[in-house]
């Protein structure tokens, strides 16, 4: 089996595709503070929709 001297992407089905490097993924950086963001952001959405039905 000759291969190319290119590294391909295997992955990928398109021939073309294949003849492009593989995608660079960059580790994401999370924040601490995602969770309790959307913890409020939940709390609030609740409690909104909860007093409109109470009141």
């Amino acid at each position: 089996m000759k291969r190319r001297l290119v590294l391909t992407n295997e992955a990928a089905g398109h021939p073309f595709r294949r003849t492009l490097p593989p995608p660079v993924t960059t580790p994401t950086k999370r924040s601490d503070d995602q969770d309790v963001k959307l913890f409020v952001l939940s709390f609030f959405a609740f409690f909104t929709c909860f007093y409109t039905l109470i009141f």
